[in-house]
């Protein structure tokens, strides 16, 4: 059993209700979804604002809350099966399921159908959205506002390239734990190109490195575009 705190949703006092017979917990729950209602929120080691952050969740992406107490909650982000606390202000009950998703780097949610809207928030790569109509260049996102139609894709429509979603992300700023287009690491960097193309991708560098393709030799005849360079703490992709 992988016993690495970063993707096992267990503690002393509470264990997610599959853990049972695996972990020793005071009690053990089924948790509930919710889906992150914010352009994107730290997920942390610790219910304070203060505490270390390991990732970030975005936007319309599903949270299984084991614990909801004192405005936090803990529990585990579905698409990597990353454990932590996340602000309990940060969530909603899910609606829907999503339909669509961001394929830019960053884009708005809109209050109104105009580019003169107020934005009520700014919305990064694979943000997930469940569409419910249209008028004009834009598209009504159930209970959140409007996004233009040229900024997003159908949930099941994939990039053909990762490397050239890779690229999309050049000059933006170094963020440890960041997903977005305003702050980005190593790790997510790839783990958000790799998702945007319909490839699983874990969150952190040595687990790419541990789970993610075949180990190659460092020769020159072993490199080829696409290929992830990993180094203590680093992940790369190969562009040439």
């Amino acid at each position: 059993m992988n016993e690495d705190r970063r993707r096992l949703p267990a503690r002393g006092d509470i264990a997610a209700v599959h853990l049972r017979g695996k972990v020793a917990a005071e009690r053990f729950v089924a948790g509930r979804g919710f889906h992150v209602s914010v352009g994107w929120v730290p997920l942390l080691r610790a219910p304070d604002a203060a505490a270390p952050i390991d990732t970030e969740l975005l936007f319309g992406e599903t949270f299984h809350a084991y614990e909801v107490r004192n405005g936090w909650a803990w529990g585990q982000a579905e698409s990597d099966g990353y454990v932590g606390y996340v602000r309990e202000d940060a969530l909603m009950a899910p609606a829907a399921a999503p339909t669509h998703m961001i394929s830019v780097p960053r884009s708005f949610l809109l209050a109104e159908p105009k580019v003169t809207a107020r934005m009520r928030h700014c919305v990064s790569m694979n943000s997930l959205l469940t569409v419910t109509g249209q008028q004009d260049m834009f598209c009504a996102v159930s209970s959140s506002g409007w996004i233009h139609k040229d900024h997003i894709v159908p949930i099941e429509q994939h990039a053909p390239d990762f490397v050239a979603v890779a690229a999309l992300f050049l000059g933006v700023p170094y963020l440890w734990g960041g997903r977005t287009s305003l702050g980005i690491d190593c790790s997510g960097l790839v783990q958000i190109a790799m998702q945007r193309a319909g490839l699983a991708c874990p969150r952190d560098s040595d687990m790419q490195a541990a789970e993610i393709g075949t180990p190659r030799p460092a020769a020159a005849e072993g490199l080829r575009r696409g290929g992830l360079v990993v180094l203590p703490g680093v992940v790369g992709v190969l562009v040439m």
